[in-house]
């Protein structure tokens, strides 16, 4: 027996994918954010009780009395058909009118469907282009298609256009594929920016002349504060742009139910990919989603719960305002969920965070929104699900976790350890021979 047996047995059999799995930064704050005493500003989860429970409820109750034996049952490899038309009238709000259910494939959450065109488009060692800062669930699934993730850079008004096309000009000269770009242009998860209409233009031209595919993630588009949807990338193009859409965030994330939208021999393999993954998605929660959309008042809710996001928002960024210390700096959003948050010069926000939960509040790291390591400096903070009240003393308790760490890295920079070290190591180190002790004391 060897002094140190293994943990895992079974360790020398796993796929060389599985070598870089771990735990996404929101995943593993799950244990902490339940605690009742945390505030949590991390975690995306959707405001699901200011939906009209009782008359959900009903619907579905209704559904299973009234229609078991369909939605009890397998389904399609491809969804309900009746969704699959509803979807396209949801669509039609962003500007995608051209759509026709055929093209739709209905999946597990938008989670799913991201997976299943990684493993339709990429093979080991493919480049795909992504924003700087990604969001953690998509570098999830790259990473584990071993597919490698090139950054490119992004401002207050989203992925910077002219940097796009230096990154694909640097791959093709270094013989790098690229299969696609990655882009979430609305109210972006972590970064909170939305892509102008300039920039929208721009990155359409860009894809046309590079022949770039582009994989657009929309779950918060139609989440927006001040202004009416934006047209979507894929209203401007149907032949460049794949269009990934969710439920979660405008009715249930719980319900799992999201979709892709892609030209229709894409769509064959998409649905190929789903029967050899999951057989088919749930029936249950299809005929849940198309029943409500049928009954329900959607659109008022979608305008309910942008007007409750909309006082959290404001919550966040007046506390942010008036309670930050110099140095902090941070987005403004005008929809969605998030505030990407900078910290001063120096800090950490990986390295802090033991000290936030030890303060009863959490956030995200930015490391886990970067392929490479960066974003150390960075945080995401969510408004989505606490109470605005709560937000402010969450806010109070992470502004003056920053500022004690400013204390103490204002102390520590203070003491020149390096300096003392150099002068010190000189003195016994042979090349240079012993320093004199008057000599130390004088450098030190």
């Amino acid at each position: 027996m060897p002094r140190h047996p293994r943990l895992d047995p079974l360790a020398d059999r796993y796929a060389a994918r599985t070598h870089g799995m771990k735990s996404s930064e929101i995943r593993a704050l799950f244990s902490v954010v339940s605690r009742p005493e945390v505030v949590s500003l991390a975690g995306g989860m959707p405001a699901v009780t200011a939906l009209p429970l009782d008359a959900v409820g009903s619907m579905i109750g209704e559904l299973v009395s009234g229609m078991g034996a369909q939605t009890l049952q397998y389904g399609s490899g491809q969804g309900d058909p009746r969704l699959r038309e509803r979807i396209c009238d949801v669509m039609a709000l962003e500007g995608i009118t051209d759509a026709s259910p055929s093209e739709v494939v209905v999946t597990v959450g938008s989670q799913q469907g991201l997976d299943l065109v990684t493993r339709v488009f990429c093979d080991p060692g493919d480049v795909i282009l992504a924003e700087g800062p990604s969001y953690v669930g998509a570098l999830g699934v790259f990473q584990s298609s071993e597919a490698r993730v090139r950054h490119v850079p992004m401002d207050d008004d989203g992925l910077i256009p002219e940097a796009l096309e230096q990154a694909l000009l640097e791959c093709r000269a270094a013989g790098d594929r690229v299969k696609f770009l990655y882009t979430v242009p609305n109210f972006h998860n972590p970064a909170g920016v939305t892509l102008s209409e300039p920039r929208r233009e721009a990155i359409i031209d860009i894809a046309e002349r590079y022949d770039l595919l582009v994989i657009e993630d929309n779950p918060y588009g139609l989440l927006g504060f001040d202004h009416e949807p934006m047209r979507a990338l894929r209203a401007r193009n149907s032949s460049r742009v794949i269009y990934l859409g969710s439920f979660s965030k405008t009715f249930s994330p719980g319900l799992r139910v999201g979709w892709v939208l892609a030209p229709l021999a894409v769509r064959e393999k998409l649905v190929l990919a789903t029967e050899a993954q999951v057989l088919c998605p749930p029936s249950l929660t299809q005929y849940a989603v198309a029943r409500y959309l049928d009954t329900q008042p959607w659109r008022e809710q979608i305008k309910l719960f942008t007007e409750l996001y909309r006082e959290r928002r404001d919550a966040t960024l007046e506390s942010l305002e008036a309670l930050m210390p110099p140095g902090t700096t941070w987005t403004r959003p005008d929809g969605g969920f998030y505030v990407w948050l900078k910290l001063p010069d120096g800090l950490d926000a990986k390295l802090m965070q033991p000290r936030a939960v030890n303060a009863h509040v959490a956030y995200v790291p930015g490391i886990g929104f970067y392929a490479d390591g960066g974003g150390r400096e960075y945080m995401r903070l969510s408004y989505c699900y606490p109470e605005p009240d709560q937000i402010r003393e969450g806010v109070r308790r992470l502004a003056r976790v920053i500022e004690a760490e400013q204390d103490l890295h204002s102390t520590f920079d203070a003491v020149d350890t390096g300096r003392f070290r150099a002068v010190h190591d000189s003195a016994v180190d042979p090349l240079v021979g012993p320093a004199t002790s008057d000599r130390f004391e004088e450098e030190a």
